[in-house]
């Protein structure tokens, strides 16, 4: 890593990401047949899946990067697209078709356990934040660097599971209102990291756009 700033920008990346609170809908669509023991034990269950997803792709992405041929240009170009998207979807207070379609939000209701799929993978953990951890592993140069990052990741998937924990008491005071909002702001955040993921890979592959 260059500069602490890009510790931050992973932090802010993975939060807006994840966007937990516009999980909170599908969280308590899902769980409205569950006691409140087992509502607490899907969000547990999405929590750590989130962890998972997201160590995984920071500990082994850059390897299936190579493995696949891809370069770190390339991927950052069509990463920063497919988070563009999704940042286009939460600008319309919507879900993105890259995170969960329509069949598997039907198929989540008829779901026994649904805490790991579909919350926490695609819905929470999706194309988006591996996206994400793969570009940003690639500029650790350390293993403190890769510390901090699987620290901020955990950290995501801390907040993800306060956050589904207490999904009823925040529906309520926030208001479908109130998380389209929040989701919103989140969304034009999300679209500024995109922009810059793709120009970074862009100046990368195109060096003569500098004009130098």
């Amino acid at each position: 890593m260059e500069h602490w700033s890009d510790y931050l920008r992973f932090a802010t990346a993975v939060v807006v990401i994840l966007n937990p609170l516009g999980a909170i809908p599908v969280f308590l669509g899902v769980t409205v047949h569950q006691s409140k023991r087992r509502r607490n034990q899907t969000a547990l269950a999405a929590a750590l899946t989130v962890a998972c997803v997201l160590l995984i792709s920071l500990t082994a992405g850059d390897w299936l990067l190579r493995l696949f041929g891809i370069n770190v240009p390339c991927f950052q170009v069509g990463g920063g697209i497919l988070i563009l998207l999704m940042a286009i979807a939460m600008l319309h207070a919507k879900s993105s078709r890259t995170q969960q379609t329509p069949a598997e939000r039907r198929a989540a209701g008829e779901q026994d356990s649904v805490g790991v799929v579909p919350l926490g993978t695609p819905l929470l953990a999706g194309p988006g934040s591996i996206s994400t951890a793969i570009i940003f592993a690639h500029k650790a140069t350390t293993w403190w660097d890769l510390g901090v990052m699987a620290a901020i990741c955990l950290f995501g998937a801390f907040l993800v599971w306060i956050v589904l924990r207490l999904a009823q008491s925040i529906g309520t005071y926030l208001g479908r209102t109130g998380i389209n909002i929040l989701t919103r702001l989140m969304g034009l955040v999300l679209a500024a990291l995109a922009i810059r993921f793709m120009t970074d890979g862009l100046l990368q592959l195109l060096p003569g756009l500098t004009g130098k």
